[in-house]
């Protein structure tokens, strides 16, 4: 027996033997020895217990610290190491109730195999000689048991003479052994079930099952144990039931007993200390699942094959441009895009800055086939980089500029945090389309910007009335406008033209264009609206939103198929998204929610027609400010509301739309001029802006 085991052994011996003592059945004995291991340890469970629920606590901390630093593995590391430390957390307690069952089960199993070692206090002399007598292997585990087995079966006695073995020291190992009980539940519980098997078989199963319990009842309600990934939990109840049905096949039945006995003493020791010690107490489990939602969706943002060498080379491109640009110092203008769509937004600006300065603008994106890297070949003093999400995450808290410039909302909120490095960055929201803020984007989506590109006046008086409701500091206002809304007349201007030279007594052509949100026209009404124009005089076609057919595919074609006998001279479905030439040269538009429905009036000056689904909102507490959203005011205005009951009569509203072409054209034309700011000039107003808050600072600073 080496050293440890030694240390180990001796004082639970003392205790096996006198718990042996007061319950002469060996079997009841390793049970009553398995409870009074727990009453003794019953501090240390205790202690394990507060640091699981102090561990579960912070669990939130720790999870936002993730989402925080996500893809700057030793700002986590470090960052964690600090909130253990302010929190009294031990992480490597955790392994202490792992390392204390696996030494008293060393222990337990060394006690069961030598109970003449442990129990009797026999000479190790005296066992040597009686083993050879036997023929036991004494290089085997189970010598000793032979030996009881032996001397309660007669082949052993007190009167014989067995060389080495005093004639005193005989007759009281034979009276011992002959009181050791070894009987438990009908069985031997010093046979080794794979051994005998019939009846023994039971053992392992037993055992098995009482792992299972175990592991079962700790996943519910063990403070950490519950916290855990399904991989975890299920991982060690596999490898938990797998050690079990090992002891319960190749060693003593003994061992099991105690194994089974302490899986459900653990068990009630679990529920006795979350009775006195309730974690629901201490921890906030809103806080919890709030950061494990946020963690998740972060952690869902790269869906690469890592494995791919188009991955691999976007990973070293990413790598380089990381370091180029934290290799550049004295940076004034970032602009940061999600993707290539938004360089549009950003275009005008862009141009606009480089025409009246000598500015280095740095660009990045996250997308690597961004269109600004084909732009940029053309101008030296355009510096795009691909960054990935994930890196954009830690680079955009280590951000040192004058003014970074983006279209993603709910900075500070998710994942794009302030700089950590520079405090005095001026961030400026762009926006990316002419509608309201304060429905469609989340509650406080833009309360860590210091400046707002408004579109119109409505958008300065949601940004006013939101500060005054919640107390939050003034922001800068811009009277900038929507660059793009001169090309959306461009484009209304000629899809006008093309619709002029079209032959005589050709079918109004209508288009029908979803949103993608709950109670969207394809989910609420859309036969009704088919319906209703499939017949002479009308061509319908329908397009859906890009994200709905790449969401809801099944139900995508479950429409097509209910509608496949109907001629094409009558309804077209368009998934070719490509293609935008359909959304201009229609003669009225229908749709519910979805943004293009005043993009097409104030760019053709065509009316559209309404449906009130139900409202997209992303924040349902808009109402506080006290203003209605312009795409609920406009609806009248630019255009006529119906509601979903009234579908199945669409063609008659759109003939009274059509009736009454000419008012509607002055009208929303009227409502344009007065909605956006700045028109043909959006671009150069904001360009005005950033060089001037860039003139301010230096100034400031010198």
């Amino acid at each position: 027996m080496n050293t440890v085991l030694q240390y180990i052994c001796v004082p639970l011996g003392y205790l096996m033997k006198w718990c042996w003592q007061l319950i002469p059945n060996y079997g009841l004995a390793i049970i009553l020895f398995t409870l009074a291991t727990k009453v003794i340890l019953l501090p240390l469970s205790i202690w394990i217990q507060k640091n699981s629920i102090a561990m579960v606590k912070i669990q939130p901390a720790v999870n936002f610290l993730k989402v925080n630093h996500y893809g700057d593995g030793d700002t986590i590391a470090e960052e964690q190491t600090k909130l253990f430390k302010k929190e009294h957390y031990h992480p490597m307690l955790s392994l202490v109730p792992l390392a204390l069952q696996i030494f008293l089960l060393l222990g337990v199993v060394e006690i069961i195999y030598h109970p003449l070692t442990f129990l009797f206090a026999a000479d190790r002399d005296v066992i040597t000689s009686l083993a050879e007598f036997i023929g036991a292997d004494l290089s085997g585990s189970s010598y000793q048991l032979a030996i009881i087995d032996a001397i309660q079966g007669g082949r052993i006695s007190a009167g014989m003479t067995i060389d080495g073995v005093s004639a005193e020291a005989l007759s009281s190992i034979c009276s011992a052994a002959g009181r050791l009980d070894l009987s438990f539940l009908g069985l031997n519980i010093s046979k080794i079930p794979g051994e005998v098997l019939g009846w023994y078989f039971a053992v392992p199963v037993v055992a098995g099952v009482s792992s299972w319990v175990l592991c079962f009842t700790q996943n519910l309600s063990n403070v950490i144990q519950h916290e855990q990934g399904k991989l975890s939990k299920y991982g060690l109840m596999v490898v938990s039931v797998g050690i079990s049905l090992y002891l319960g096949f190749f060693v003593p039945a003994g061992i099991a007993i105690y194994w089974v006995a302490s899986n459900l003493f653990s068990v009630l020791q679990m529920y006795i200390l979350n009775a006195c010690i309730n974690p629901k107490k201490y921890v906030d489990y809103a806080a919890l699942e709030e950061s494990r939602r946020q963690l998740a969706a972060i952690a869902a943002l790269d869906k690469t094959d890592k494995g791919s060498a188009a991955y691999k080379e976007e990973r070293k491109r990413e790598k380089a441009d990381y370091k180029r640009f934290f290799g550049i110092v004295g940076k004034h203008v970032v602009f940061y895009s999600e993707k290539s769509g938004f360089y549009k937004y950003f275009e005008g600006l862009i141009k606009e800055l480089l025409s009246r300065s000598n500015l280095t603008v740095h660009y990045v994106t996250n997308d690597p086939d961004d269109i600004i890297f084909t732009v940029a070949k053309g101008n030296p003093r355009i510096q795009p980089y691909y960054i990935g999400l994930r890196k954009t995450i830690p680079l955009m808290m280590r951000m040192e500029a004058d003014i970074v410039v983006m279209t993603t909302p709910d900075l500070d909120k998710y994942y794009i945090k302030r700089s950590f490095m520079k405090k005095d960055i001026e961030y400026i929201y762009v926006p990316h389309d002419m509608m309201s803020i304060q429905a469609s984007f989340r509650e406080g989506a833009f309360d860590a910007f210091d400046t707002i590109f408004a579109t119109g006046e409505h958008i300065k008086d949601e940004i006013r009335a939101t500060e005054r409701v919640y107390g939050l500091r003034e922001k800068r206002v811009v009277e900038f406008g929507y660059p793009l809304a001169d090309r959306l007349r461009e484009l209304g201007h000629e899809a006008n033209e093309k619709r002029a030279e079209r032959a005589p007594g050709a079918p109004r052509e209508i288009l029908v264009a979803p949103s993608w949100n709950e109670d969207n026209l394809i989910d609420s009404c859309m036969d009704g609206l088919i319906s209703s124009f499939c017949k002479e005089g009308y061509h319908l076609t329908v397009r859906p939103h890009p994200e709905y057919v790449k969401r809801f595919a099944a139900k995508m074609r479950a429409v097509q198929d209910r509608f496949a006998d109907v001629p094409e001279k009558y309804l077209t479905f368009e998934l070719d998204f490509s293609k935008n030439s359909s959304i201009y040269t229609s003669d009225l538009l229908i749709t519910d929610w979805s943004g293009v429905g005043p993009e097409f009036a104030f760019a053709t000056g065509r009316p559209v027609l309404f449906v009130d689904t139900k409202f997209k909102c992303l924040n349902p507490n808009y109402e506080k400010i006290g203003l209605v959203p312009v795409e609920v005011s406009l609806r009248n205005e630019i255009g006529m509301a119906i509601s979903k009951d009234e579908v199945a009569h669409a063609d008659e509203y759109a003939e009274e739309l059509f009736d009454n072409a000419a008012e509607y054209e002055k009208k929303i034309s009227d409502v344009f001029s007065a909605f956006v700011y700045n028109h043909g000039h959006a671009a150069e107003a904001g360009a005005k802006y950033i060089l001037s808050s860039l003139i301010e600072k230096r100034k400031k600073n010198s």
